[in-house]
């Protein structure tokens, strides 16, 4: 005997065929968003905190693989240079090519080309940076900072570095888009550095790779649940229908026993 549910007008064929689509597609998108995640994103655990509050050290975060030039300031990187120590480190970039890169002025805020940016980042409200700096960011080179700016080795312990402490955009292999684990928050782009010249740059594809896996996820438990849940539901009715009629048999049984007895 077939193990499908069935109903004399259809339904449960059609059921059954819609949660076999179900399926078909949830595992389409579940495993298309895996593919794509690992494609585009690349796992980091960051050793120190000089990321610190935004990425605390020994946490795992998200970044995806861009080429350089799409660097924009306010941007949380990746990047690896043999005057670093030629190891993977992650900072923020607040100066691109051209700017003019201090800190810090009569409120002790960071700016750039003469204009002061707010850094909602940092933790309390102390100067933007425990060094005062004036560093002027050649072009194709990138000035960056650690977001713990008391314990940073940043841009600013290389400023008699050939570059003025930064570094090329080409060193430069990923941006941090979230916090992985323990799970945490987008790493959003500052507001504050979006009135400068070019920008912020835009969020990653993270959230849609998510909503993939996750909408996928729910199609295939979704539509593997169908069979079972409607084979209980039609053993229930069919138990429920052949109650009475049994019930209503014994009943008659008796009622005819009784007025045989009557009659003799």
């Amino acid at each position: 005997m077939s193990g499908s549910v069935t109903t004399g007008d259809g339904r449960g064929r059609l059921g059954s065929a819609l949660s076999g689509l179900a399926v078909a597609v949830g595992c389409v998108l579940f495993l298309g968003g895996f593919v794509w995640g690992a494609v585009q994103y690349q796992p980091y655990t960051v050793p120190t905190d000089s990321m610190s509050p935004t990425v605390d050290a020994g946490e795992r975060v998200l970044a995806q693989r861009i080429d350089g030039a799409e660097v924009r300031r306010g941007d949380v990187v990746v990047f690896k240079d043999s005057t670093w120590g030629d190891l993977p480190m992650v900072k923020r970039v607040v100066g691109v090519g051209g700017d003019k890169v201090a800190c810090c002025d009569g409120a002790g805020r960071l700016t750039i080309n003469g204009r002061a940016v707010e850094e909602p980042y940092l933790r309390g409200n102390g100067p933007a940076s425990s060094m005062a700096f004036t560093a002027a960011v050649p072009e194709g080179q990138l000035f960056l900072l650690g977001d713990e700016r008391m314990g940073s080795q940043d841009s600013r312990v290389h400023l008699q570095d050939p570059g003025h402490g930064s570094v090329p955009r080409s060193a430069v292999s990923a941006r941090v888009d979230a916090v992985a684990w323990p799970l945490g928050a987008m790493v959003d782009r500052p507001r504050s550095f979006a009135a400068l010249p070019g920008g912020v740059s835009r969020p990653g594809p993270l959230k849609l790779v998510v909503g993939s896996v996750a909408v996928g996820a729910v199609l295939i438990l979704g539509g593997a649940a169908y069979g079972p849940v409607a084979r209980a539901l039609s053993r229930a009715r069919g138990a429920g229908a052949g109650g009475g009629p049994r019930r209503a048999g014994a009943g008659g049984g008796a009622r005819a026993a009784g007025e045989g007895r009557a009659d003799a």
